[in-house]
């Protein structure tokens, strides 16, 4: 394992928003340039967001506080990228390439949001399978399943947001993967966990704020 990885807790709350922020501006300059920019780190970053790091971007279409629905979503779970250019990369392939989507409109910049999830590395759980749901926070953690050919990965935020226990986390997951909702017990599937903070603008060009996954969901889910 590299050591030279960032880690989400190194993070401050004005990394955050100044990566959420340069997520906006990388798809605007994209749109505004036609797709002639160059991925380039800003000179104003952060010595330490230039260690290699792993993210995803989320675009959503912005309603209320209360209600947004997916734009787009892609990232990064390997180190192949300085945090900051693998974030202005996930920014444009979740704005362009999200193949559940037609490519963002400069007619939509007004009315999406942008979430920059922070990763740490994946690593392996192991010992009894039975045991793997004791090992997830819900919150804290995101997941990946991998199979043969097949893998997938749900973000810290996805059971949050539908109120999934750990159990149905570890099947959806498998699900998202292409594999039985039970693969997770099978010793031929390997599952591994990583953490994650997650920052977003509150409205379009909003504020930035770091969301309290494992409050919003003991209040949406009520949840201890």
């Amino acid at each position: 394992m590299r050591q030279d990885i960032i880690h989400p807790k190194e993070l401050t709350f004005e990394d955050g928003a100044f990566l959420v922020k340069l997520a906006r501006k990388t798809v605007e300059e994209y749109i505004k340039n036609n797709g002639n920019i160059e991925i380039k780190p800003p000179q104003n970053t952060p010595k330490h967001l230039l260690r290699p790091g792993m993210c995803f971007t989320t675009i959503e279409t912005f309603y209320t506080h209360e209600k947004r629905s997916l734009r787009g979503c892609i990232g990064f779970l390997i180190p192949v990228y300085s945090l900051v250019e693998a974030v202005m990369c996930s920014a444009i392939e979740a704005a362009f390439n999200d193949p559940r989507f037609h490519p963002l409109e400069e007619t939509e910049l007004d009315t999406v949001t942008f979430e920059v999830s922070i990763l740490s590395e994946p690593k392996p759980l192991t010992g009894n399978r039975l045991e793997y749901p004791r090992k997830i926070i819900i919150g804290r953690h995101g997941l990946v399943v991998k199979k043969i050919i097949y893998q997938g990965t749900l973000l810290p935020q996805v059971p949050v947001e539908y109120c999934w226990d750990e159990e149905t986390f570890l099947a959806e997951t498998c699900i998202k993967a292409g594999l039985e909702p039970d693969c997770w017990l099978d010793d031929n599937t390997q599952v591994l966990i990583y953490e994650g903070r997650v920052f977003r603008e509150k409205e379009p060009r909003g504020e930035i704020e770091e969301r309290d996954l494992h409050e919003e969901y003991k209040i949406l889910c009520r949840r201890p």
